[in-house]
């Protein structure tokens, strides 16, 4: 035969677009509508429905951007209209939607008069059921329609102004289109949904296979026996036509697809946080309006956060959701309060994301999640499948892995190890998106992509609208059905994640393990951009530990004088927690969420100095005696650790000559040679005698680089950057200056056209250089980098992450090693070789490379460890980073990993001095600094128990004691939710515990209080 494939697959294609898609709505009638425009921020619905409503002309301009908009439905249902069983009738709401990036435009939500939520009107969720609206043939409702601009813009990256109300301007972004009472065919409706899984499934089966050519063969039937004049007379003979290849089972080895309803919602992105409560609104009234209509049907919602929010400003909709939740349609997933980023957060932040994310899902609905959920992080700690774990879960999914562009992972479903030895099961699906429509081409690559095929038969893909909102549809339901069992295509069934992963578990129990961390080879730029925000984000956690600490101290020391602020402190973490966000912290949202951020941060700090100053009033008394509050986990100026007390006379100044134009600066613990340029042209320790600086090189110094990214802005940095580069050594002025004790050099220069300040400070009896970094920040697409070139030969480096540390080469022997130019650490990383190392802590910053060369002039080995201070990226906020920073770094030389952990928390824990009348002893004792002690609070419950957590911090097995030092009737193992567990190596016992862990085992105990 001929072959007329082609020709017969352009005649379906236009068959489809010109016959059956116009024949879906038989009829239709536009409705009358009126309008009013929310003058500011978006209003309840009940006070917009007092407003007056103006006439509003079909097909008008509407919206300015992120404008609200409320329009005002009206109309009759014709007389003849609705008798036949084939139709139903529904209102078609159009708001000027385009036909792509469903979630990132406008949007609507439909509210009866009541005040009461019907469903969502979105891109490609335009209906609502005239039996939604409980009127009968009348039609009386309004639509709350959110001008949200199109930030995506195509995808192309561009500089736009849009992202921040100041310079978005006023112009109307929208055109509404029809909005009218239609008939829907429903015979025409599901031939419609028949093609479109048939033709998906036929364009991904191979040419030579049989199956291909009878569907296309059928569809040649179909159009043959259909009148192109008369769709809906002739669809049930079309459907006929089709039934036979519609019914044909799939193969016996056919790979399983537990499909189940998604809405991947950032919490903010290219909209901020208050359009976000708006799109989780009008999803989930979706989800719930399509589990009324189909009991099969199962959503996973992740994020308590947005939950919360549902149950806060809509609670009517929140009851519903209880419903579904208790019929087992609506399941809460992966326990966290938000989708957080994994890389950035510290240790304690991540662990209380579990707290407050379970927390609220056992309150709320009754249920524990027992899988983590975290499909678009962009990359993940290796610390993360302990705190998983201590959190009570079991199982961890993420995708975001697939957008690797450099290596492949080599399992989709696998055990992963992290830094502590914990092994958790976890599953990347292979269909590589998160926002499945459950196509054929989705469904296909599924099959083919899974890596663990004679080992495991199941996978999972989420399907649903997501990103901006929007989740499944009917079509995607109907799609599920179709192919629950067709040849040629997986088998679908719908399901929760916790069935699929109980299926996945029994199935492939020999499984392949992946060690340490998940690194995403792309969005490095995350670690890096939107300074001010990572600044927020350490200076909050490290308030939250400080407020934790002194309001628990001041609640065992002064019973009946203060009163432990839980409720406060809850809202604050989960402020904190909100902030933590992937598109927020990792600084990839448009300019109002960030500012937003900063607004929060503010807000935070002043909340938390208050209790901290509450607390401290209550602990010391009224007295004119000077105390340092010590809430680190080491001692510090003879306060011991988690303590107050008076601190010890300082050392004797440090001592500061000049020399070359330079200055050397001495106290006795380190000697530091600034030169002429204000670099660092030598850094020894006393105790080793050691040059940290390698020869003919120098410290210090700040580097500036083009940075344009071949796409994703504020998300990437790429490799390239790296052959652009400008030294910034010439200074404009370098001077030395005295600070009590202190000696400090100060030093001006240029970074491009913004003005830049560094203070080198030496501070008597500091084992550590001090480097803070003021700038005025004009630049654009450039990354500042501030470098140590170490005489140390170094094969790896520590990278703190959540309680512990990240061993990561600092060769490129293979593609994972290359593809990791840019790597995150938290408040320290150290360098070293055997009996020799330097450590370098910062303030607020993440990004950090570390790069080896060997000197040809005497075979030594030069280890460079440079800090990204600041990025200046275009999209999606042009103005990102612009103004003022500070910034500060310190550097420890003849550092060992113990040194480093000290220096982590000097840099981030200020001391804090205060008046009072008397020293107050610490609430813990612990007899091994290895041992770190993370949080101290109050239990969850009330009950006034002492909670602590605490971590192996070296990396080798440590043994200690950890002693309560008030009261105590007994002291329990508990997970993070701070219920009883078994702990391997710690041996409860009188007043504390008997430790024995192994290297970064984090423990959490319970001591209750004698009377408490």
């Amino acid at each position: 035969m001929h072959d007329d494939r082609t020709i017969t697959e352009v005649r379906l294609a236009r068959f489809v677009r010109e016959r059956i898609a116009p024949a879906v709505y038989s009829r239709s009638v536009p409705l009358a509508l009126s309008s009013w425009e929310v003058p500011g921020e978006p209003v309840p619905a009940l006070e917009a429905m007092r407003q007056e409503f103006q006439p509003q002309e079909h097909g008008a301009a509407w919206g300015r951007p992120w404008g609200t908009t409320w329009l005002r439905l009206q109309g009759e249902v014709p007389e003849s209209w609705g008798g036949s069983p084939d139709t139903s009738l529904e209102v078609v709401v159009d708001l000027g939607f385009t036909t792509e990036a469903p979630g990132f435009q406008c949007e609507g939500i439909a509210w009866r008069a009541d005040g009461t939520i019907i469903k969502a009107i979105s891109p490609r969720n335009q209906y609502i059921p005239l039996k939604l609206l409980g009127s009968g043939m009348a039609v009386d409702f309004y639509v709350e329609a959110a001008a949200n601009p199109d930030m995506a813009q195509g995808w192309t990256f561009a500089a736009t102004p849009l992202g921040d109300k100041a310079t978005a301007g006023g112009a109307p972004q929208y055109r509404l289109g029809s909005i009218a009472i239609a008939e829907l065919n429903q015979c025409v409706w599901e031939l419609q949904q028949d093609v479109w899984t048939l033709s998906g499934l036929m364009e991904q089966l191979p040419l030579e296979l049989p199956r291909r050519h009878e569907i296309l063969r059928a569809f040649e039937r179909m159009m043959d026996v259909m009148d192109p004049d008369d769709v809906a007379g002739t669809a049930a003979a079309g459907r006929q036509a089709l039934a036979e290849v519609l019914a044909r089972p799939a193969y016996a080895s056919a790979h399983q697809l537990v499909a189940t309803g998604h809405a991947h919602i950032d919490s903010a992105w290219l909209w901020p946080v208050r359009e976000t409560v708006r799109k989780c609104a009008r999803t989930f009234s979706n989800v719930v309006a399509l589990m009324d209509e189909d009991p099969s049907f199962v959503f996973s919602c992740s994020s308590a956060q947005q939950l919360a929010w549902i149950k806060e400003l809509y609670p009517e909709l929140f009851s519903r959701i209880r419903e579904k939740v208790r019929a087992g349609q609506f399941v809460p997933v992966g326990g966290m309060w938000v989708e957080s980023d994994t890389n950035m957060p510290g240790g304690e932040a991540m662990a209380r994301q579990f707290v407050e994310g379970k927390g609220f899902f056992l309150a709320e609905f009754g249920i524990e999640c027992r899988e983590a959920w975290l499909p678009d992080s962009f990359g993940y700690s290796a610390a993360l499948p302990q705190i998983v774990k201590a959190a009570g879960s079991t199982w961890f999914l993420t995708q975001k892995i697939s957008w690797n562009q450099t290596n492949r992972m080599p399992h989709h479903t696998f055990n992963w190890e992290g830094i502590d030895g914990t092994r958790l099961f976890t599953h990347f699906p292979p269909v590589d998106t998160y926002n499945s429509d459950l196509s054929g081409r989705d469904l296909a690559h599924a099959e083919r992509n899974y890596r663990d095929h004679g080992h495991g038969s199941v996978s999972l893909v989420p399907f649903g609208f997501g990103d901006g909102g929007g989740g499944p549809t009917r079509e995607m339901l109907a799609a599920a059905a179709r192919t629950e069992d067709l040849e040629g295509s997986p088998r679908v069934r719908i399901g929760s994640a916790e069935s699929f992963f109980r299926q996945a578990e029994e199935e492939y129990q020999a499984l392949p393990v992946w060690v340490g961390e998940m690194y995403l080879e792309l969005h490095r730029g995350t670690y890096t951009s939107q300074a001010r925000t990572k600044k927020g984000n350490r200076r909050s956690e490290h308030l939250l530990r400080e407020a934790e600490l002194w309001c628990a101290t001041a609640a065992v020391r002064r019973p009946g004088a203060f009163d432990y602020p839980a409720v406060e402190l809850q809202r604050l973490w989960q402020l904190v927690l909100l902030q933590q966000f992937h598109d927020i912290l990792p600084g990839s949202s448009i300019a109002w969420v960030h500012q937003d951020a900063e607004r929060n941060y503010q807000a935070i700090e002043t909340a938390l100095e208050g209790l901290i100053n509450q607390a401290a009033a209550a602990m010391l008394g009224s007295g004119d005696r000077h105390f340092l509050l010590n809430a680190a986990p080491h001692a510090r100026d003879g306060v011991p650790a988690l303590g107050v007390g008076e601190p010890v006379a300082r050392p004797k100044p440090v001592q500061a000559t000049e020399h070359d134009g330079g200055y050397v600066l001495d106290n006795g613990i380190i000697r530091a040679v600034v030169d002429a340029d204000g670099l660092l042209a030598s850094l020894r320790d006393h105790a080793s005698g050691r040059e940290a600086i390698a020869p003919g090189q120098r410290g210090n110094l700040l580097e500036l680089h083009r940075d344009t990214p071949n796409e994703w802005d504020a998300w990437d940095i790429d490799e390239f950057y790296r052959r652009n580069v400008t030294p910034l050594v010439r200074a404009e002025s370098v001077r030395l200056a005295r600070e009590g004790g202190s000696a400090v050099v100060e030093v001006k220069r240029l970074a491009g056209t913004s003005p830049l300040t560094q203070r080198m400070t030496l501070a008597p009896g500091s084992p550590s250089l001090e480097i803070t970094t003021s700038v005025d920040w004009q630049e654009h697409e450039k990354l500042l980098k501030l470098g140590f070139a170490l005489d140390v030969r170094a094969d790896r480096s520590a990278a703190e992450t959540q309680f512990g540390h990240v061993f990561r080469p600092t060769h490129t022997n293979t593609s994972w090693e290359a593809a990791k130019f840019e790597i995150c650490a938290h408040r320290w990383i150290h360098v070293g070789e055997p009996g020799y190392g330097v450590a370098v802590s910062n303030s607020s910053t993440y990004g950090h490379d570390v790069a080896r060369s060997i000197r040809e002039s005497d075979g030594g080995t030069t280890t460079t460890v440079r800090l990204s201070l600041l990025r200046a990226p275009k999209f999606p906020d042009p103005g990102a980073d612009r103004g003022r920073h500070e910034l500060t770094v310190a550097v420890r030389p003849g550092a060992d990993i113990a040194d480093a952990v000290q220096e982590g928390y000097r840099t981030n824990l200020a001391p804090r001095l205060v008046r009072g009348a008397s020293p107050v002893e610490p609430l813990f004792s612990v007899s091994n600094p290895a041992l770190v002690i993370e949080a101290v609070k109050l239990a969850q419950d009330g009950s006034g128990d002492v909670v602590v957590r605490l971590y192996e911090s070296l990396g080798q097995r440590s043994a200690g004691t950890i002693t309560a030092n008030f009261p105590v009737r007994d002291t329990v193992p508990t997970d993070l939710l701070e219920r009883g567990t078994e702990a391997p190596g710690v041996m409860p016992g009188g007043r504390g515990a008997e430790l024995t862990l192994r290297p970064f085992q984090l423990v959490t105990l319970r001591f209750a209080r004698t009377g408490a």
